[in-house]
Protein backbone atom coordinates (compact mmCIF):
# COMPACT_ATOMS: atom_id res chain seq x y z
CA UNK A 1 0.00 0.00 0.00
CA UNK A 2 1.37 3.37 -0.97
CA UNK A 3 2.29 5.73 1.79
CA UNK A 4 0.38 8.19 3.33
CA UNK A 5 1.14 11.43 2.06
CA UNK A 6 0.24 13.19 4.93
CA UNK A 7 3.59 11.97 7.04
CA UNK A 8 5.83 13.95 4.18
CA UNK A 9 4.19 17.29 4.19
CA UNK A 10 4.64 20.26 6.47
CA UNK A 11 2.38 21.05 8.82
CA UNK A 12 2.07 24.59 10.53
CA UNK A 13 0.93 26.39 13.72
CA UNK A 14 -0.98 29.44 14.55
CA UNK A 15 -1.25 31.34 17.69
CA UNK A 16 -5.11 31.43 17.81
CA UNK A 17 -4.92 27.31 17.87
CA UNK A 18 -5.50 24.79 20.95
CA UNK A 19 -1.92 23.18 22.09
CA UNK A 20 -0.85 20.42 20.33
CA UNK A 21 -3.24 21.10 17.40
CA UNK A 22 -1.51 21.83 13.51
CA UNK A 23 -2.96 22.84 10.59
CA UNK A 24 -2.99 19.68 7.89
CA UNK A 25 -4.93 22.00 5.18
CA UNK A 26 -5.95 25.68 5.86
CA UNK A 27 -9.08 26.82 4.80
CA UNK A 28 -9.66 28.80 1.52
CA UNK A 29 -10.49 32.19 1.83
CA UNK A 30 -14.33 32.94 2.02
CA UNK A 31 -14.24 34.73 -1.34
CA UNK A 32 -12.52 31.99 -3.07
CA UNK A 33 -16.17 30.22 -3.92
CA UNK A 34 -16.51 32.33 -7.18
CA UNK A 35 -20.27 32.37 -8.08
CA UNK A 36 -19.15 29.83 -11.01
CA UNK A 37 -18.23 27.54 -8.22
CA UNK A 38 -21.48 28.59 -6.27
CA UNK A 39 -24.15 27.46 -9.59
CA UNK A 40 -21.54 24.31 -9.95
CA UNK A 41 -22.58 23.24 -5.99
CA UNK A 42 -26.00 24.06 -6.44
CA UNK A 43 -27.01 22.10 -9.80
CA UNK A 44 -24.79 18.72 -8.06
CA UNK A 45 -26.67 19.21 -4.72
CA UNK A 46 -29.92 19.26 -6.54
CA UNK A 47 -28.66 16.46 -8.94
CA UNK A 48 -27.20 14.28 -6.10
CA UNK A 49 -28.76 14.75 -3.36
CA UNK A 50 -32.42 15.54 -4.78
CA UNK A 51 -32.08 12.28 -6.64
CA UNK A 52 -34.19 10.52 -4.44
CA UNK A 53 -36.63 12.38 -5.80
CA UNK A 54 -36.13 13.02 -9.14
CA UNK A 55 -35.39 9.97 -9.93
CA UNK A 56 -38.35 7.89 -8.47
CA UNK A 57 -40.31 10.77 -9.85
CA UNK A 58 -39.01 10.54 -13.49
CA UNK A 59 -39.64 6.52 -12.98
CA UNK A 60 -43.45 7.63 -12.63
CA UNK A 61 -43.42 9.95 -14.72
CA UNK A 62 -42.44 7.57 -17.71
CA UNK A 63 -44.75 4.77 -16.28
CA UNK A 64 -47.83 7.40 -16.35
CA UNK A 65 -46.98 8.76 -20.07
CA UNK A 66 -46.57 4.40 -21.38
CA UNK A 67 -49.72 3.94 -19.65
CA UNK A 68 -51.72 6.87 -20.79
CA UNK A 69 -49.96 6.55 -24.86
CA UNK A 70 -50.97 2.24 -24.67
CA UNK A 71 -54.78 3.55 -23.62
CA UNK A 72 -54.39 5.83 -26.55
CA UNK A 73 -52.94 3.27 -28.77
CA UNK A 74 -55.56 0.51 -27.71
CA UNK A 75 -58.97 3.22 -28.16
CA UNK A 76 -57.75 4.16 -31.73
CA UNK A 77 -57.43 0.64 -32.38
CA UNK A 78 -61.10 -0.17 -31.18
CA UNK A 79 -62.55 2.76 -32.78
CA UNK A 80 -60.70 1.42 -36.49
CA UNK A 81 -62.22 -1.82 -35.46
CA UNK A 82 -65.60 -1.06 -34.61
CA UNK A 83 -65.90 1.34 -37.47
CA UNK A 84 -65.04 -1.72 -39.83
CA UNK A 85 -67.75 -3.84 -37.48
CA UNK A 86 -70.33 -0.72 -38.00
CA UNK A 87 -69.63 -0.99 -42.06
CA UNK A 88 -70.66 -4.42 -42.67
CA UNK A 89 -73.59 -4.09 -40.33
CA UNK A 90 -74.41 -1.35 -42.48
CA UNK A 91 -74.04 -2.60 -45.51
CA UNK A 92 -76.21 -5.70 -44.70
CA UNK A 93 -79.23 -3.66 -42.71
CA UNK A 94 -81.30 -2.40 -45.72
CA UNK A 95 -84.34 -5.02 -44.61
CA UNK A 96 -84.36 -3.37 -41.21
CA UNK A 97 -86.76 -1.10 -40.53
CA UNK A 98 -85.86 3.02 -40.34
CA UNK A 99 -86.52 3.48 -36.52
CA UNK A 100 -83.96 0.11 -35.92
CA UNK A 101 -81.79 1.96 -39.03
CA UNK A 102 -81.68 5.37 -37.27
CA UNK A 103 -80.39 4.10 -34.17
CA UNK A 104 -77.65 3.05 -35.67
CA UNK A 105 -74.28 4.85 -35.96
CA UNK A 106 -73.43 5.37 -39.94
CA UNK A 107 -69.64 4.55 -40.49
CA UNK A 108 -67.23 6.98 -40.63
CA UNK A 109 -65.13 8.40 -43.78
CA UNK A 110 -62.04 6.81 -45.51
CA UNK A 111 -60.65 10.02 -44.57
CA UNK A 112 -61.83 9.51 -40.51
CA UNK A 113 -60.82 5.34 -40.42
CA UNK A 114 -57.13 6.74 -42.03
CA UNK A 115 -56.37 9.49 -39.25
CA UNK A 116 -57.75 6.55 -37.23
CA UNK A 117 -55.21 4.43 -38.31
CA UNK A 118 -52.53 7.29 -38.18
CA UNK A 119 -53.60 8.02 -34.72
CA UNK A 120 -53.12 4.54 -33.21
CA UNK A 121 -49.48 4.13 -35.01
CA UNK A 122 -48.56 7.53 -33.48
CA UNK A 123 -49.66 6.58 -29.97
CA UNK A 124 -48.52 2.98 -30.30
CA UNK A 125 -44.44 4.63 -31.12
CA UNK A 126 -45.12 7.26 -28.50
CA UNK A 127 -45.77 4.20 -25.83
CA UNK A 128 -43.11 1.81 -27.12
CA UNK A 129 -40.39 4.50 -26.66
CA UNK A 130 -41.47 4.92 -23.13
CA UNK A 131 -41.72 1.79 -22.43
CA UNK A 132 -37.92 1.41 -23.62
CA UNK A 133 -37.20 4.55 -21.72
CA UNK A 134 -39.01 3.27 -18.63
CA UNK A 135 -37.06 -0.22 -19.05
CA UNK A 136 -33.63 1.20 -20.01
CA UNK A 137 -33.38 3.39 -16.95
CA UNK A 138 -34.80 0.60 -14.43
CA UNK A 139 -32.04 -1.91 -15.54
CA UNK A 140 -28.97 0.74 -15.21
CA UNK A 141 -30.29 1.49 -12.02
CA UNK A 142 -29.90 -1.88 -10.98
CA UNK A 143 -27.15 -2.89 -12.99
CA UNK A 144 -24.53 -1.42 -15.18
CA UNK A 145 -20.96 -1.82 -16.53
CA UNK A 146 -20.99 1.86 -15.61
CA UNK A 147 -20.33 1.22 -11.72
CA UNK A 148 -17.10 0.42 -11.59
CA UNK A 149 -13.70 2.04 -9.78
CA UNK A 150 -11.88 1.14 -13.53
CA UNK A 151 -14.89 3.74 -15.13
CA UNK A 152 -14.44 5.80 -11.85
CA UNK A 153 -10.64 6.10 -12.80
CA UNK A 154 -10.66 6.46 -16.45
CA UNK A 155 -13.43 9.19 -16.17
CA UNK A 156 -10.75 10.77 -13.57
CA UNK A 157 -13.67 11.56 -11.05
CA UNK A 158 -11.26 12.38 -8.06
CA UNK A 159 -9.85 15.53 -10.40
CA UNK A 160 -13.08 17.14 -11.38
CA UNK A 161 -13.38 20.40 -11.40
CA UNK A 162 -16.66 20.19 -9.32
CA UNK A 163 -14.68 19.07 -6.19
CA UNK A 164 -12.63 22.43 -6.30
CA UNK A 165 -15.97 23.94 -6.19
CA UNK A 166 -17.27 22.40 -3.07
CA UNK A 167 -14.17 22.66 -1.45
CA UNK A 168 -13.94 26.15 -1.28
CA UNK A 169 -17.94 26.14 -0.71
CA UNK A 170 -17.49 24.22 2.74
CA UNK A 171 -14.36 25.61 3.35
CA UNK A 172 -12.32 22.63 3.56
CA UNK A 173 -10.36 22.58 6.95
CA UNK A 174 -7.98 19.68 8.64
CA UNK A 175 -6.44 20.07 11.72
CA UNK A 176 -4.26 17.08 14.00
CA UNK A 177 -5.41 17.35 17.38
CA UNK A 178 -1.88 15.64 18.86
CA UNK A 179 -3.27 16.61 22.88
CA UNK A 180 -0.76 18.71 25.09
CA UNK A 181 1.55 15.35 25.56
CA UNK A 182 1.84 14.34 21.75
CA UNK A 183 5.22 13.95 22.05
CA UNK A 184 5.26 11.15 24.34
CA UNK A 185 1.76 9.47 23.62
CA UNK A 186 0.42 6.53 21.92
CA UNK A 187 0.18 9.07 18.74
CA UNK A 188 0.51 8.86 15.61
CA UNK A 189 3.17 10.18 14.91
CA UNK A 190 5.28 8.83 17.24
CA UNK A 191 3.68 5.12 16.52
CA UNK A 192 4.87 5.66 12.66
CA UNK A 193 8.57 6.17 14.11
CA UNK A 194 8.48 2.43 15.93
CA UNK A 195 9.56 0.12 13.89
CA UNK A 196 7.82 -2.57 15.25
CA UNK A 197 4.35 -0.75 14.81
CA UNK A 198 2.29 -1.15 11.77
CA UNK A 199 2.18 2.48 10.42
CA UNK A 200 -1.29 3.85 9.82
CA UNK A 201 -1.99 2.98 6.43
CA UNK A 202 -4.05 0.44 7.03
CA UNK A 203 -5.74 2.32 10.00
CA UNK A 204 -10.27 2.56 9.95
CA UNK A 205 -10.76 6.33 9.72
CA UNK A 206 -14.10 6.87 11.63
CA UNK A 207 -15.85 10.25 10.86
CA UNK A 208 -18.16 11.27 13.18
CA UNK A 209 -20.90 12.88 13.29
CA UNK A 210 -22.77 11.21 10.11
CA UNK A 211 -25.07 14.15 9.29
CA UNK A 212 -27.98 14.11 7.31
CA UNK A 213 -26.09 12.87 3.83
CA UNK A 214 -22.36 12.17 5.35
CA UNK A 215 -21.02 14.89 3.80
CA UNK A 216 -18.04 14.33 6.02
CA UNK A 217 -17.69 11.08 4.89
CA UNK A 218 -17.67 11.83 0.92
CA UNK A 219 -15.31 15.41 0.74
CA UNK A 220 -12.89 12.95 2.90
CA UNK A 221 -12.31 10.79 -0.01
CA UNK A 222 -14.28 11.44 -3.25
CA UNK A 223 -12.18 14.92 -4.09
CA UNK A 224 -8.21 14.06 -4.79
CA UNK A 225 -7.57 17.23 -3.04
CA UNK A 226 -9.28 15.91 -0.09
CA UNK A 227 -7.45 13.55 0.85
CA UNK A 228 -3.68 13.41 -0.72
CA UNK A 229 -2.64 15.50 1.83
CA UNK A 230 -4.22 14.16 4.53
CA UNK A 231 -5.32 10.81 5.16
CA UNK A 232 -4.42 9.20 1.86
CA UNK A 233 -6.94 7.09 -0.55
CA UNK A 234 -9.62 4.72 1.23
CA UNK A 235 -12.72 2.54 0.52
CA UNK A 236 -15.93 4.43 1.53
CA UNK A 237 -18.41 1.86 4.02
CA UNK A 238 -21.97 2.84 3.03
CA UNK A 239 -25.29 2.13 4.01
CA UNK A 240 -26.92 -0.76 2.22
CA UNK A 241 -30.22 0.95 1.19
CA UNK A 242 -27.73 3.66 -0.91
CA UNK A 243 -28.73 1.11 -3.65
CA UNK A 244 -32.38 2.48 -3.85
CA UNK A 245 -30.09 5.98 -4.92
CA UNK A 246 -28.62 4.84 -8.19
CA UNK A 247 -26.95 8.12 -8.94
CA UNK A 248 -25.45 8.22 -5.27
CA UNK A 249 -24.44 4.29 -6.05
CA UNK A 250 -22.81 5.11 -8.63
CA UNK A 251 -20.18 7.36 -7.15
CA UNK A 252 -19.85 5.00 -4.68
CA UNK A 253 -19.04 2.12 -6.82
CA UNK A 254 -16.04 4.58 -8.66
CA UNK A 255 -14.93 5.65 -4.86
CA UNK A 256 -14.96 1.35 -4.23
CA UNK A 257 -17.56 1.61 -1.60
CA UNK A 258 -18.03 -0.95 0.77
CA UNK A 259 -21.74 -2.33 2.21
CA UNK A 260 -21.77 -1.75 5.66
CA UNK A 261 -22.50 -5.13 6.28
CA UNK A 262 -20.01 -6.65 8.70
CA UNK A 263 -19.07 -9.48 6.11
CA UNK A 264 -18.43 -6.99 3.48
CA UNK A 265 -16.19 -4.63 5.82
CA UNK A 266 -14.31 -7.38 6.73
CA UNK A 267 -13.40 -8.85 3.66
CA UNK A 268 -11.90 -5.13 2.64
CA UNK A 269 -10.02 -5.61 5.68
CA UNK A 270 -8.44 -8.58 4.49
CA UNK A 271 -7.71 -7.23 1.45
CA UNK A 272 -5.49 -5.00 3.28
CA UNK A 273 -7.20 -1.50 2.18
CA UNK A 274 -7.68 1.27 3.97
CA UNK A 275 -11.54 1.97 4.90
CA UNK A 276 -13.77 5.15 6.12
CA UNK A 277 -16.56 4.84 7.98
CA UNK A 278 -19.50 6.97 9.86
CA UNK A 279 -19.96 4.40 12.83
CA UNK A 280 -22.82 6.66 13.84
CA UNK A 281 -24.75 5.27 11.14
CA UNK A 282 -28.33 6.54 10.16
CA UNK A 283 -29.78 6.14 13.40
CA UNK A 284 -27.72 8.94 14.61
CA UNK A 285 -28.74 11.54 12.23
CA UNK A 286 -32.28 11.53 14.20
CA UNK A 287 -30.24 12.40 17.38
CA UNK A 288 -29.98 16.09 17.61
CA UNK A 289 -32.34 19.10 17.09
CA UNK A 290 -35.24 19.42 16.63
CA UNK A 291 -35.49 16.32 18.44
CA UNK A 292 -37.41 16.90 21.77
CA UNK A 293 -34.59 16.90 24.62
CA UNK A 294 -32.16 18.63 22.64
CA UNK A 295 -31.44 22.30 22.05
CA UNK A 296 -29.93 24.18 19.02
CA UNK A 297 -26.65 24.07 20.75
CA UNK A 298 -26.49 20.76 21.44
CA UNK A 299 -24.08 18.42 19.54
CA UNK A 300 -24.53 14.24 20.03
CA UNK A 301 -22.71 11.18 18.66
CA UNK A 302 -23.08 7.77 19.10
CA UNK A 303 -20.84 4.77 17.67
CA UNK A 304 -21.72 1.26 17.55
CA UNK A 305 -19.38 -1.69 19.03
CA UNK A 306 -19.16 -3.65 15.99
CA UNK A 307 -16.31 -1.15 14.16
CA UNK A 308 -14.16 -2.29 17.31
CA UNK A 309 -14.77 -5.90 17.17
CA UNK A 310 -13.42 -6.07 13.32
CA UNK A 311 -10.03 -3.67 14.37
CA UNK A 312 -9.42 -6.35 16.99
CA UNK A 313 -10.12 -8.88 14.64
CA UNK A 314 -8.08 -7.68 11.88
CA UNK A 315 -5.53 -6.18 14.29
CA UNK A 316 -6.44 -2.56 12.86
CA UNK A 317 -5.93 1.07 14.47
CA UNK A 318 -8.73 3.18 14.25
CA UNK A 319 -8.28 7.31 13.88
CA UNK A 320 -10.82 8.97 15.25
CA UNK A 321 -11.99 12.10 13.34
CA UNK A 322 -14.67 15.07 14.31
CA UNK A 323 -16.24 17.44 11.17
CA UNK A 324 -17.24 20.42 12.95
CA UNK A 325 -20.58 21.47 11.15
CA UNK A 326 -21.11 18.59 9.02
CA UNK A 327 -24.67 18.55 11.11
CA UNK A 328 -25.75 21.89 9.66
CA UNK A 329 -25.24 21.34 6.47
CA UNK A 330 -29.29 20.41 5.99
CA UNK A 331 -31.99 21.13 8.50
CA UNK A 332 -34.72 18.45 9.49
CA UNK A 333 -38.32 17.88 10.29
CA UNK A 334 -39.58 16.41 13.29
CA UNK A 335 -41.39 13.62 12.42
CA UNK A 336 -43.41 10.97 14.64
CA UNK A 337 -41.28 8.60 16.76
CA UNK A 338 -42.61 5.57 14.71
CA UNK A 339 -40.83 6.65 11.10
CA UNK A 340 -37.74 6.56 13.08
CA UNK A 341 -37.59 3.17 14.38
CA UNK A 342 -38.57 2.27 10.94
CA UNK A 343 -35.99 3.70 9.79
CA UNK A 344 -34.17 2.08 12.00
CA UNK A 345 -35.36 -1.48 10.93
CA UNK A 346 -35.35 -0.49 7.24
CA UNK A 347 -31.82 0.98 7.69
CA UNK A 348 -32.82 3.18 5.75
CA UNK A 349 -32.72 7.21 6.17
CA UNK A 350 -36.33 8.02 6.13
CA UNK A 351 -36.32 11.94 6.53
CA UNK A 352 -37.63 14.75 5.62
CA UNK A 353 -35.02 17.43 5.23
CA UNK A 354 -34.28 20.83 3.46
CA UNK A 355 -31.30 23.39 2.74
CA UNK A 356 -31.47 26.89 1.34
CA UNK A 357 -34.50 27.94 -0.14
CA UNK A 358 -36.24 24.66 0.73
CA UNK A 359 -34.46 22.54 -1.85
CA UNK A 360 -31.64 19.76 -1.25
CA UNK A 361 -29.02 22.45 -1.39
CA UNK A 362 -26.43 22.64 1.59
CA UNK A 363 -26.77 25.81 3.56
CA UNK A 364 -22.56 27.24 3.43
CA UNK A 365 -21.35 26.04 6.67
CA UNK A 366 -17.57 25.32 7.21
CA UNK A 367 -16.49 21.92 7.41
CA UNK A 368 -13.17 21.26 9.93
CA UNK A 369 -11.87 18.13 10.19
CA UNK A 370 -9.99 17.36 13.21
CA UNK A 371 -7.98 14.19 13.83
CA UNK A 372 -7.51 12.87 17.19
CA UNK A 373 -5.04 10.33 18.90
CA UNK A 374 -5.47 7.20 17.33
CA UNK A 375 -6.70 4.38 18.81
CA UNK A 376 -4.67 0.93 18.96
CA UNK A 377 -6.01 -2.14 19.38
CA UNK A 378 -4.23 -4.21 22.88
CA UNK A 379 -0.46 -6.11 21.78
CA UNK A 380 -2.66 -9.29 22.96
CA UNK A 381 -5.98 -9.62 21.38
CA UNK A 382 -8.25 -12.26 23.20
CA UNK A 383 -11.35 -14.10 21.78
CA UNK A 384 -14.81 -14.44 23.45
CA UNK A 385 -16.13 -12.67 26.29
CA UNK A 386 -12.90 -11.05 26.63
CA UNK A 387 -12.57 -10.21 23.06
CA UNK A 388 -16.12 -8.33 23.90
CA UNK A 389 -14.43 -6.46 26.82
CA UNK A 390 -11.81 -5.38 24.69
CA UNK A 391 -14.11 -3.83 22.14
CA UNK A 392 -15.95 -2.25 24.90
CA UNK A 393 -12.36 -0.38 26.14
CA UNK A 394 -11.59 0.40 22.55
CA UNK A 395 -15.51 1.66 22.49
CA UNK A 396 -14.55 3.85 25.74
CA UNK A 397 -10.96 4.99 24.18
CA UNK A 398 -12.79 6.22 21.29
CA UNK A 399 -15.42 8.42 22.62
CA UNK A 400 -13.41 10.26 25.13
CA UNK A 401 -10.97 10.98 21.91
CA UNK A 402 -14.04 12.17 20.32
CA UNK A 403 -15.01 14.41 23.23
CA UNK A 404 -12.01 15.95 24.16
CA UNK A 405 -10.62 17.20 20.70
CA UNK A 406 -14.56 18.70 20.38
CA UNK A 407 -13.99 20.62 23.48
CA UNK A 408 -10.65 21.13 22.66
CA UNK A 409 -11.23 22.64 19.22
CA UNK A 410 -14.87 24.21 19.47
CA UNK A 411 -13.86 27.64 20.21
CA UNK A 412 -10.97 27.78 17.83
CA UNK A 413 -14.04 26.34 15.53
CA UNK A 414 -16.80 29.90 16.78
CA UNK A 415 -18.46 26.87 18.43
CA UNK A 416 -17.86 28.13 22.42
CA UNK A 417 -21.32 27.89 23.27
CA UNK A 418 -22.01 24.34 22.26
CA UNK A 419 -21.88 20.94 23.60
CA UNK A 420 -21.43 17.56 23.15
CA UNK A 421 -23.13 14.00 24.29
CA UNK A 422 -22.59 10.30 24.04
CA UNK A 423 -26.56 8.72 23.30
Amino acid sequence: MSTNKYYGRRRSSSPLLPEGVDIIVESPAFEACSIMDKFLVYASSIIVVGSPVWFYGGIIYLFRKWRHYRELAHAASAKTNKTASSTNNYATSSGESSQESSEKQPPLSLEEIHQCTLDYEKYQRLAKRYCTALITVIVLSIWGPHRSRKVGEFLGVRKWRLWDAWLKYIGYTVLHDKGIEGHTSESRISRMNNPHVENDNDAILAFVPHGIFPFALAFSCLPQQGYEETWGVFRPVVATATKLFPLVRTFIAWMGGIDASRSAVSSALNLSDTVGIAPGGIAEMFETYPKPGFHRNDEAFRVRNGIFKLALKHNRPIVPIYCFGATKMLRRVQLPVFIENLSRILKISLCLFFGKLGLPIPFRQRLMYVMGKTIYPPLDIESGDLLDQQAQEMHHRFCDEIMRIFENNKDHYGWGNKTIRLV
